[in-house]
């Protein structure tokens, strides 16, 4: 499965199937253990409180860093994904807007 945010034009990610024991086996763990999803936001502690409020779990608490506030949370299969919000200098925020 292909998803993409409304209205996108080139942003999309691939959501796909294990289609065998050994691709099994990497369920959960496709990143070693590492962040390598970001969710990018405008208002972090609404949507961390939404987000805490429907149950995901958050494995590291939200911080205040030089680049912005971030918190880490697990999806359904372990994958470990950066909720975080850019402070207005930084300079991928720029590019964003």
């Amino acid at each position: 499965m292909v998803v993409s945010p409304p209205g996108s034009v080139g942003t999309t990610i691939l959501l796909a199937r294990a289609s065998n024991p050994e691709q099994e086996s990497y369920i959960g763990n496709q990143t070693g253990g590492r962040v390598f999803l970001f969710l990018n936001t405008d208002d972090f502690w609404r949507d961390y409180e939404e987000m805490v409020a429907r149950g995901i779990e958050f494995v590291r608490e939200p911080q205040e860093g030089s680049y912005g506030t971030v918190a880490v949370f697990k999806d359904l299969y372990g994958n470990l994904w950066d909720l975080l919000q850019l402070k207005e200098d930084h300079p991928i925020s720029k590019r964003m807007k």
